[in-house]
């Protein structure tokens, strides 16, 4: 059975885009990666309490989600995105393991609340979908990042379009992929983050995470 990321490679292989975008994206992001503009939470930090509207509209308040043991964290950059698209369905095929280890997953995006729920559905996500429509929960994790104008023309249209329509001023920004598992206490204990959209952390590597924070006790 293929990981995630051997499918996302796949799809990454499967893209036909000019050699130039491809380029100018990834130049572009090297740069803010070494920068150090996007690390995200450290292991061993506290991750911040949040409250953020769901996609049927509910509110969800992540110090809720801990009281009922390790939370799954994890920021996608949007329903346009195809690598977000299989990475929260892989999350879904295994809910049901990191149910019975006691987990909740939350999956967090700058994109509405309508969008989310459309995001919901196609995918029949059956964990929380919530929107960070201020990127103020982004901005907190250290995960928001702007995008840079030299790499605007190279967008694909639905791309340029999706983020058009949630920052209608121009200034176009999105949280870097980041999955954190958090234990009951909101403590960071494994993490993935990188400017390299085309990888995720692994569900087994994540549900690997939750088992040994169970297995401690925290």
């Amino acid at each position: 059975m293929q990981s995630l990321n051997e499918i996302l490679a796949a799809k990454a292989a499967s893209v036909q885009r000019p050699e130039e975008a491809k380029q100018a994206i990834n130049d572009a992001f090297a740069e803010i990666e070494a920068a150090g503009l996007v690390p995200g939470l450290e292991l061993g930090e506290k991750a911040p309490d949040f409250a953020l509207p769901g996609a049927t509209g509910a509110t969800v308040r992540l110090s809720e989600r801990l009281a009922e043991g390790p939370v799954v964290l994890i920021f996608y950059r949007g329903s346009w995105c195809p690598y977000c698209n299989l990475e929260l369905a892989a999350y879904q095929a295994a809910l049901p393991e990191f149910r019975e280890a006691g987990a909740r997953l939350v999956a967090i995006s700058a994109q509405l609340p309508d969008d989310a729920l459309s995001m919901q559905e196609k995918h029949e996500l059956a964990y929380d979908v919530l929107s960070d429509a201020e990127q103020e929960v982004m901005t907190a994790y250290r995960v928001r990042f702007e995008l840079p104008d030299k790499i605007k023309p190279h967008l694909l249209d639905v791309t340029a379009a999706a983020l058009a329509r949630q920052q209608p001023d121009g200034r176009w920004s999105l949280p870097v992929p980041a999955t954190f598992v958090l234990d009951s206490a909101g403590i960071v204990r494994a993490r993935h983050v990188t400017m390299n959209y085309r990888t995720r952390m692994e569900p087994a590597d994540a549900l690997r995470a939750v088992r040994e924070i169970q297995a401690a006790g925290a």
